[in-house]
């Protein structure tokens, strides 16, 4: 290996030099470029989000710790204190959730004063 400056090795053989150099990632698409150039770029562009959004971590309401991970459709997972929690399908939380919290909160100052 022949060092050539922060993060680049190049290998003496080419067999290794494929290997170091062939690591680009991409640029744009990111988990939708498994799809390639089908389904066209607004589908791949709606689908990206969801993934992101789907496979992502999310912080646990009960402990605190970012390990809400999503199990199956609506499912959701904490992995530290193994809570389940029902959600939207790609996120952790739903839009109307969010409402009906507010709701309640608003609510329960109202009975308090």
């Amino acid at each position: 290996m022949v060092y050539m400056g922060i993060g680049q090795e190049r290998a003496t053989s080419r067999a290794g030099w494929m290997r170091k150099v062939a690591t680009k990632r991409t640029k744009k698409v990111g988990v939708t470029g498994k799809y390639g150039t089908r389904y066209g770029a607004s589908l791949r562009k709606t689908v990206k989000k969801m993934e992101i959004t789907q496979h992502a971590r999310y912080a646990c309401p009960s402990c605190g710790k970012n390990a809400v991970k999503r199990t199956a459709v609506g499912i959701w997972k904490c992995k530290a204190c193994a809570k389940v929690y029902a959600g939207g399908a790609y996120t952790f939380g739903t839009p109307s959730a969010a409402t009906v919290r507010s709701t309640i909160r608003r609510l329960r100052e109202v009975a308090e004063v």
